[in-house]
């Protein structure tokens, strides 16, 4: 009896090398260069480095990320695993206010879909959308750590708490 070859698909993807690095200036380099002097472990420095490579590109991409593997000594695909795991960090772009609204449980309970299909509605987008003019993103994420103060969206780095439609509509107006 012969044994048929087993036909096996890949489990992922083949990861895309892109055609060459994000550069820096001398100034940023220099900041890198003071966050890897912090860490004994250089890949120790994946997160901070990873913050200035977004607040300077807008988003991880897929140049700047090739950079942080090469200056951190990594494969690539060991930058994209951590790039995908936060939700602070960015893989596509977002616009100039990114709101993410917290789903987990206290948010949920206190009004939380309320919340989020009142913020879509005003702003015309969906969950992992922005609008037309760059302006908003809005994304669903994982606990915020502000249960107690529910329901509660950030915007950037500021927290907005004890949310109810007369708030959105002052922050999104103070926004615009």
């Amino acid at each position: 009896m012969s044994q048929q070859p087993v036909n096996i698909q890949p489990l992922c993807q083949p990861v895309q090398m892109p055609e060459g690095i994000a550069t820096f200036s001398p100034e940023v380099e220099s900041e890198i260069d003071r966050h890897l002097a912090k860490y004994p472990v250089m890949r120790s420095a994946i997160l901070p480095l990873m913050f200035i490579v977004q607040r300077e590109r807008g988003y991880l991409d897929a140049l700047g990320v090739a950079y942080l593997a090469k200056r951190l000594r990594l494969r690539i695909t060991d930058i994209w695993e951590v790039a995908t795991f936060y939700s602070m960090l960015n893989t596509k772009p977002v616009g100039k206010y990114h709101i993410q609204i917290c789903k987990t449980l206290s948010c949920k309970i206190m009004g939380e879909p309320e919340i989020t299909d009142y913020v879509c509605k005003k702003l015309g987008i969906t969950p992992g959308e922005t609008t037309a003019d760059g302006k908003f993103t809005i994304s669903l994420v994982e606990c915020l750590g502000s249960c107690g103060t529910a329901p509660m969206f950030q915007v950037g780095f500021d927290y907005h708490e004890k949310l109810t439609t007369e708030k959105v509509d002052q922050i999104l107006d103070a926004l615009k």
